[in-house]
């Protein structure tokens, strides 16, 4: 079995997927990164060695995500690009003729605008949590509900109470205030959904033309009350991909295959560094008056890598000739 893998490295999470040569997902892994994404990468290959056969073959690998740099060095990718292409890819190749793509994962959320399978348009938002899945979670656990329950929740609610959602202070203090108030609680979570929707709309989506097919995909897809606050507030159906928890992945796969089909090979490492030990680290460059913080990747007290400076004086050096002392 030869496969294409996908490794999507983010804040919160990183998902791997196993994408086989007709182009279907055969596995899929999702990890907190809790903040070691290398030992995290390591662990999540060791996984999905020991759920694949044995007679696999990985013959592309794509990364992306925040941390795709860091990654592609691991792993020897073949492909490295930004959530945004890899996002729009997924949702192409899943929901054929899709114009726009919402995505809302724990730390940040973006919108995808794509015409004839081209991104025309985007915006990310990674410096408000109101927008995004951590908000949910911050109000659940302030109500005692596990965050499963949340959308189901929502949705036995009759009319919604409107809560300020353009800050996550402020909604918070106004959902208590609503409780003091005597409203029930299905109706201040149905007001929480939709506070968070429209926050994502006036936000992330202000001007963008959203027009369906419209996917809705991230960590937050899989919770019902905030996609049925999207379409009542948008008026159109919001589909919901088979992977929409690991889209990224999905779409790094597919990336890489392309890449090696150009190519005719891989620069994937193979499984066995799932063993290796690897140590980051950074340092100020003091070469000019940038001072570049340098990111350092190291493997058995030798440097592979490093990236962040300008000028190149550290990202297109010889490795083999510098030391870990550096």
């Amino acid at each position: 079995m030869k496969l294409y893998l996908g490794i999507d490295v983010g804040s919160v999470s990183i998902n791997i997927v196993a994408l086989n040569q007709r182009e279907e997902v055969v596995e899929s892994l999702y990890l907190r990164t809790q903040g070691q994404p290398i030992q995290k990468i390591q662990l999540g290959l060791g996984l999905l060695k020991e759920k694949l056969p044995q007679n696999i073959e990985i013959i592309g690998v794509g990364t992306t995500g925040s941390g795709r740099s860091l990654a592609s060095i691991i792993v020897g990718a073949d492909s490295v690009k930004n959530e945004i292409t890899a996002h729009a890819v997924a949702a192409s190749k899943l929901v054929p003729g899709v114009k726009t793509v919402l995505e809302i994962g724990g730390q940040d959320s973006k919108i995808i605008l794509l015409r004839q399978g081209i991104v025309s348009d985007f915006a990310m938002n990674t410096v408000c949590a109101a927008g995004t899945g951590s908000f949910l979670d911050q109000q659940a656990a302030r109500l005692g509900i596990p965050i499963e329950e949340f959308g189901n929740l929502a949705l036995r609610s009759g009319s919604g109470v409107r809560i300020a959602g353009r800050c996550s202070v402020f909604a918070e203090s106004d959902m208590i205030h609503k409780q003091q108030m005597g409203h029930c609680l299905e109706d201040i979570i149905r007001g929480l959904c939709e506070a968070l929707v429209r926050n994502y709309l006036n936000n992330v989506g202000k001007g963008k033309d959203i027009l369906a097919p419209v996917v809705f995909q991230g960590g937050v897809a899989a919770n019902v009350g905030i996609r049925d606050a999207f379409q009542r507030i948008l008026g159109v159906e919001i589909k919901i991909p088979q992977y929409y928890n690991v889209m990224g992945a999905v779409g790094a796969a597919f990336l890489a295959a392309r890449e090696v089909e150009k190519t005719g090979k891989t620069h994937f490492k193979g499984l066995e560094l799932i063993e290796d030990h690897y140590q980051a680290s950074s340092f100020e460059c003091k070469g000019c008056a940038n001072i570049c913080e340098v990111i350092k990747i190291s493997k058995s007290k030798q440097i592979i890598a490093c990236w962040g400076d300008k000028c190149g004086k550290w990202s297109e050096s010889e490795y083999s000739s510098l030391t870990v002392g550096l």
